[in-house]
């Protein structure tokens, strides 16, 4: 596989905060995710709220694979197909749970990247024109905000069918 290739960044002993939130275990201390974070789960992908916002707005997804893999560069196919088509479906959602003016989407690889959580992640953003996403304000949504946008991006989701 090509990934190989690539070699990994994660330190020795990385606790994957996004695995951890999966297993639904005990989260550690310094992991910012937390169990409401959860929107959808299935067999290979999952999507979480994300613990940061960015300029004027929170309230973003993402959407990871269940297995740890690291980077863009260790998916196979048929995963990241599946983010893919979740990525879409998530986009949709917002629009109907959200009524944003558009939506973006972000993924990023290895430290040059702009990668700091050694877990696969693709952002989707609901997008305002007065967001200033791409300043990079970014700051923490509030546990009680996410969980609120996760129950209406999790009702919208399954609304989508």
């Amino acid at each position: 596989m090509p990934a190989r290739l690539f070699g990994h960044h994660q330190p020795p002993g990385y606790v994957c905060p996004f695995c951890e939130l999966l297993a639904g275990g005990p989260l550690s201390e310094d992991n910012l995710c937390v169990p409401s974070d959860l929107v959808y789960r299935d067999r290979q992908v999952a999507v979480i709220m994300a613990c940061d916002g960015f300029g004027n707005y929170g309230g973003h997804a993402m959407v990871i694979p269940t297995a740890h893999l690291e980077s863009l560069y260790d998916l196979d196919d048929d995963v990241a197909a599946s983010i893919m088509i979740m990525t879409r479906r998530i986009a949709l959602a917002m629009k109907l749970a959200w009524n944003p003016e558009g939506t973006s989407t972000r993924q990023h690889n290895e430290p040059a990247g702009n990668q700091h959580v050694w877990h696969y992640h693709q952002h989707v953003f609901p997008r305002y024109a007065d967001d200033d996403l791409y300043r990079q304000l970014r700051h923490r949504v509030p546990v009680e905000v996410r969980a609120r946008k996760s129950r209406e991006l999790a009702v919208a989701l399954e609304q989508l069918g």
